[in-house]
């Protein structure tokens, strides 16, 4: 029921945006304003599009080597960033599968800022806690805390604003790739999952509505726009970025889903460890690859990929692509198949056939350094 969904704190701008609404992860939340996702996906790869996306977890893990714990139990190498710095992690199941993909935020040795997915903040903070050594606490502040996404080309200029005329655009600009700072009460990250250059800004929630007027006004000078979920699905697909419920289930590994890149392999300890090593050993049953449609038609999650009539895998993401004006796809491959890049395949679209070319992900450049 839409009355038993969380609201994000910039729900009236929303609805006085005149913005569709639907649930994502137990919260309503903006899926596309009135000109449309097209107009909002093609914002961010030319200019700005700015996203609410409050409803991601946000969970604080503090006290005496927070962070060591937590390299004990996500996935990726921790010891490689430092303070400052954020890194994108997988929380594992113990038979390889993946609970989420989690954004961890470095602030000090004893102080990590975790990000998940709305729908599993629950479940990674309870994993959190079930592990947790004395005077180590996980505390979710998925309701005290917004998250704003600025994307495109033009995002610094708007997040600089926000800093200041004089100087806060070029400490916007200096910041590296998956770096933060934070400037009172308003952690700037150069992070985001679009492929363009981006900041997201978590800030209390209580200050969310005036900073989100202060984006939208910026980014109305420089030909930007407010952007819903469905442009964010478009534009993440585009460059092949996984999205948990689709590419990364407790049913599909790291390995699977071309996320072994976030596997720290070396490290003694983290959730899932033993049955990734084991997997990496045998090499995985499927493989995640691009498709992209060589016929007209738009390939959707869930449709048989095909070789010869014979079902080789099956298609966990589909859209058209703005940039591209063409059908894409994530699909989950068989990897005994031998289907390479360049390869064509066949996607049964509803009973008629829908003839794609095997790619390489992302399939448009990437901009986000």
């Amino acid at each position: 029921m839409e009355s038993d969904l969380l609201t994000s704190p910039l729900h009236d701008r929303h609805t006085a945006l005149g913005a569709t609404l639907g649930g994502f992860g137990g919260w309503s939340m903006p899926l596309s304003y009135p000109d449309g996702t097209v107009a909002e996906h093609t914002a961010v790869r030319t200019a700005v599009g700015v996203f609410d996306v409050s409803h991601l977890g946000k969970l604080s893990i503090t006290g005496p080597g927070a962070a060591a714990f937590v390299d004990r139990c996500f996935s990726a190498d921790m010891g490689r960033i430092g303070p400052g710095q954020a890194q994108y992690n997988l929380a594992c199941t113990d038979t390889g599968g993946v609970v989420d993909d989690v954004i961890a935020y470095l602030v000090d040795p004893d102080d990590v800022l975790a990000m998940p997915n709305a729908a599993n903040a629950g479940e990674v903070a309870r994993r959190l806690r079930a592990e947790a050594p004395a005077g180590v606490e996980v505390l979710d502040l998925h309701r005290d805390l917004a998250v704003l996404a600025v994307q495109g080309p033009r995002s610094a200029e708007l997040v600089g604003d926000l800093l200041g005329p004089i100087n806060g655009r070029a400490a916007v600009e200096a910041l590296d790739y998956m770096s933060f700072t934070i400037a009172d009460d308003l952690w700037v990250c150069r992070t985001g999952y679009t492929g363009e250059r981006g900041y997201e800004l978590i800030l209390p929630a209580a200050r969310a509505g005036e900073v989100w007027d202060a984006l939208l006004a910026g980014a109305q000078r420089v030909g930007g726009r407010p952007a819903g979920l469905a442009a964010r699905d478009t534009l993440r697909t585009e460059m092949g970025y996984p999205l948990h419920g689709q590419e990364l289930t407790t049913a599909i590994s790291p390995l699977q889903a071309g996320s072994s890149w976030a596997v720290g392999w070396t490290k003694p300890a983290f959730w899932g460890r033993e049955a990734l090593l084991a997997e990496k050993a045998a090499g995985p049953a499927r493989r995640l690859r691009g498709l992209r449609a060589t016929g007209r038609g738009v390939p959707r999650a869930g449709m048989d990929v095909l070789v010869d009539g014979k079902r080789v895998g099956v298609t966990t993401s589909g859209t058209f692509s703005p940039t591209l004006r063409t059908g894409i796809a994530l699909a989950l491959v068989d990897t005994d198949a031998g289907v390479g890049v360049d390869d064509q395949v066949v996607v049964d679209v509803r009973g008629r056939e829908l003839a794609c070319t095997v790619v390489k992900p992302p399939f448009v450049p990437s901009h986000v350094r």
